[in-house]
């Protein structure tokens, strides 16, 4: 039960907003001290779930640097590059980061070609507040909060109804062992096939909520004229 002592500095941390960085390893640390793990054992742990987890690869690698590039105007130049193109709405801009997410990940680059921290925060979000803002000028709160959510949206959608196509995802394994307990024997390579229905109707599907956030933005900025 003392093991359980990590739990406890998590939320202590987090109630004070002291650094989560500092936070997570604290209660990583005291989790194995309690646990009766010796410093390198500690450390090893440490190790393995660097090299195992793209998570923990995240926090401690990708977050800070984008968090640097930030700090240096990251998203400001990711809003003028954009309002050097006039034809490009935020409609455009979301529906081609739908089909560019959805093929890489159908082709195993679901982790590397995009993601939340990576891509979505630092670039898209921007670009696509840039479009906005380029095409009606004076952008509500509301509507940017509803540009990000529809941005992290899109993310989500194309990399999820997308990644089963690629026979080599955990996913697919994922699928196979549930149905497998369920009575059902299917191959990856079956699974991926029908995956791929699948992906097209979430493009559709997501690709008219886009365009009706275009409509939306639109009629928005009419009303706001008036």
């Amino acid at each position: 039960m003392w093991t359980l002592l990590g739990i406890a500095v998590v939320v202590a941390g987090f109630a004070l907003r002291f650094n989560p960085l500092l936070v997570i390893a604290a209660a990583a640390l005291v989790t194995g001290v309690a646990g009766h793990l010796g410093p390198l054992e500690i450390l090893r742990a440490f190790g393995k779930a660097f090299n195992d987890n793209r998570y923990v690869s995240i926090v401690f690698i990708v977050l800070p640097a984008i968090g640097l590039m930030e700090r240096a105007g990251l998203q400001e130049r990711a809003r003028i590059l954009i309002a050097k193109f006039k034809g490009v709405t935020t409609a455009r801009l979301l529906l081609f980061y739908l089909v560019y997410r959805q093929v890489t990940a159908a082709v195993g680059l679901a982790s590397a070609a995009g993601g939340q921290a990576q891509m979505v925060r630092p670039l898209v979000a921007p670009m696509a507040e840039g479009a906005a803002q380029m095409r009606f000028e004076n952008l509500s709160d509301a509507a940017r909060h509803r540009i990000r959510a529809f941005a992290a949206a899109t993310e989500n959608v194309g990399v999820f109804f997308a990644e089963d196509i690629f026979i080599a995802m955990a996913p697919v394994l994922l699928i196979k062992s549930g149905l497998e307990h369920a009575g059902i024997v299917a191959q990856p390579l079956q699974i991926s096939l029908w995956a791929i229905p699948t992906a097209m109707l979430a493009l559709v599907i997501h690709g008219a909520r886009i365009l009706l956030l275009g409509r939306a933005l639109e009629r928005d900025a009419r009303k706001a004229r008036k």
